[in-house]
């Protein structure tokens, strides 16, 4: 892909990659969720997915498949489901996942979790609960948010405590966490790398799949155009920061139509 447009990465990443992926449930291992691995591989990267208030973690399935496909292990923990939400506890999951990933062999034994390739994302108060975790957490390299929501403990104090790289994605039509508040103010006070991106025309639940009761609560549906975005940005990301892949560059270096790019500070990995 070296050469080739951010148009044409995008169009590249988001299409479903060249594993074979299966699918697991974190609950075996003692911490309800869903966990997407390559159908093998050892010392893989990994990331830990916070889901959004309300949301049910179902509602990411196609991004996790999605990274999975791409050789990243996915997993997302379905804890803290209900109105009183703890994005704290969430944190405290995020991380915990993370410790099952590194912790165990995956599928029949063939897949293994590389230590040193490790990642927090999330969406909403999922957004904010991964910020939470990557301020704790010395292992993590990489963070990625969608519509990201301040939190308490404040996921803006916590950026200025996380070194690791960051991807903020906005959504412009934000009525629950309009990014001014909340995306922006957290990219801004980012100690590490970061890059803060606007899908202008987003509402808060655009990234999250299909339909959901709690759309009568909350803002905007789900949006596919949105999630294909968020899925190849995302992918473009993990490849780069976890595994050092630079044809994906283009992307990351460069607006895309849906994803304007706003803000970046610091390179997100070295050339």
């Amino acid at each position: 892909m070296s050469g080739y447009s951010a148009k044409q990465v995008l169009d590249q990443l988001g299409r479903p990659g060249p594993h074979p992926v299966l699918r697991g449930d974190l609950a075996l291992v003692g911490l309800p969720g869903l966990v997407y691995t390559p159908a093998s591989g050892l010392g893989l990267p990994a990331v830990a997915f916070g889901h959004g208030w309300l949301q049910p973690v179902e509602r990411y399935r196609a991004l996790l498949r999605h990274l999975a496909s791409w050789g990243v292990v996915a997993a997302a923990p379905g804890t803290q489901r209900g109105p009183l939400m703890s994005a704290r506890l969430l944190s405290g999951n995020l991380r915990t996942t993370l410790d099952v990933l590194t912790g165990v062999r995956l599928g029949d034994g063939g897949i293994s979790v590389d230590t040193e390739r490790l990642a927090v994302a999330g969406h909403s108060m999922g957004g904010g609960a991964a910020v939470l975790a990557a301020a704790d957490d010395s292992r993590v390299r990489a963070v990625v948010t969608f519509a990201a929501s301040e939190t308490r403990p404040s996921a803006l104090d916590a950026a200025r405590r996380v070194t690791a790289a960051g991807l903020h994605l906005a959504a412009g039509e934000d009525r629950i966490a309009p990014p001014v508040g909340h995306a922006e103010a957290i990219a801004d006070a980012w100690q590490g790398p970061v890059q803060l991106r606007s899908l202008p025309d987003t509402g808060h639940l655009g990234f999250a799949e299909g339909r959901h009761w709690s759309e009568l609560l909350l803002d905007g549906k789900g949006e596919r155009s949105t999630q294909r975005i968020a899925r190849a940005l995302t992918t473009a990301f993990l490849l780069r920061l976890l595994k050092g892949e630079k044809q994906w560059d283009a992307l990351l270096d460069h607006d895309v139509k849906g994803a304007r790019l706003d803000h970046q500070r610091g390179p997100l990995a070295r050339r």
